[in-house]
């Protein structure tokens, strides 16, 4: 499978491989070797879903592209219009509504995120970023949070540079290529110096790929985003529900959201 060109072969052998893959997910001590152990997931787009659909079904894996936009985007942004107000957040709210007018429209293409990514980090200043712990105490920005969450690098520029700067292990992010903020033309997740390419070049793609990428790859979550991605996994994708501790800000968001 290392050696195969053919998609159909290495997604089928994939399938084949499944039940031993979660074994290792499982296996706090051989879960950091999976990419390794499998390393057409760095070069075969889709193997993260494919993955994911094997252990929730389909149902589950479509939830988060099929709700996001009908059933909480316009409903996140009203709802963060209701924050103590900031330029940042000003501007996000901005970016996540589109722009109304031409002029409105140039000024957000050659600054801002496009309006899902925009939409989905506002869940940030709904749901503040959890503390570093005791070895880093304080409290976080949202701002902060969101370097932590998806890095923009522009069209032409090394990827493999910017993974060779990063000094230290992280949690999955994903990397943003394109020409601007709002002009991505492919995303990346990046996971321990490991880079995997998204099958989506959406932002609600890629989003919906760095989520299930924790379950597929035996990761927890990064201690600054954890808050945002439980409301995503209890709310959104209804995993875990009542299992998975929440704090009282996502419960409480989640009950705005649905009402």
């Amino acid at each position: 499978m290392k050696y195969s060109s053919d998609e159909a072969t290495i997604k089928n052998k994939m399938k084949m491989t499944f039940d031993y893959r979660r074994k290792m997910v499982l296996d706090e001590e051989r879960s950091s070797d999976v990419l390794t152990e499998f390393p057409r997931f760095r070069d075969v787009k889709g193997l993260i879903d494919q993955d994911f659909i094997l252990e929730f079904g389909e149902d589950t894996a479509s939830k988060f592209l099929e709700r996001w936009p009908t059933v909480f985007k316009q409903k996140v942004i009203q709802l963060s219009k209701t924050l103590p107000t900031s330029a940042e957040l000003e501007e996000l709210i901005y970016w996540a509504e589109g722009a109304s007018d031409e002029e409105d429209l140039e000024q957000t293409l050659n600054s801002g995120w496009d309006s899902d990514l925009a939409s989905i980090i506002l869940l940030l200043h709904l749901i503040p970023p959890a503390c570093q712990g005791r070895k880093r105490p304080g409290k976080v920005s949202a701002s902060q949070a969101e370097k932590h969450l998806v890095v923009f690098k522009k069209s032409g520029t090394s990827i493999q540079e910017h993974v060779d700067a990063i000094s230290s292990s992280t949690q999955p992010y994903l990397l943003a290529v394109g020409t601007k903020r709002s002009t991505i033309h492919s995303f990346f997740i990046v996971l321990d110096k490991q880079v995997i390419p998204c099958k989506s070049a959406s932002s609600l793609g890629a989003f919906d790929e760095l989520f299930k990428a924790h379950f597929v790859l035996g990761t927890v979550y990064n201690q600054m985003l954890h808050n945002m991605f439980v409301f995503i996994q209890t709310t959104v994708y209804n995993i875990d529900v009542g299992k998975v501790h929440e704090t009282p800000r996502v419960a409480e968001i989640r009950a705005r959201l649905l009402n």
